[in-house]
């Protein structure tokens, strides 16, 4: 875990408060929030749809998955080691 290895006090504090387990769960909430809103933001600026899906459907799943990396390393970098 991130925060217990590298943010100790802030784990520690949040441990023995018991506020460990809400402080997680929001974190959780806030990166899978994020997640979902950068990939349809990235699916539309790409161009990537419905239609490409049906059409052809190993491009729509190489774009997409580009995305999801995409969107998981920004996700990363902003909300879970930040």
């Amino acid at each position: 875990m991130h925060l217990k290895q590298y943010r100790r006090v802030t784990y520690t504090n949040l441990l023995t408060s018991g506020k460990l387990n809400a402080y997680l769960a929001d974190i959780d909430r806030q990166a899978q929030e994020r997640f979902e809103r950068l990939i349809e933001g990235m699916k539309q600026a790409q161009g990537i749809t419905e239609r490409l899906k049906e059409e052809n459907a190993l491009e729509w799943v190489q774009h997409l998955n580009n995305i999801r990396a995409c969107a998981r390393e920004i996700v990363n970098e902003e909300i879970i080691y930040n």
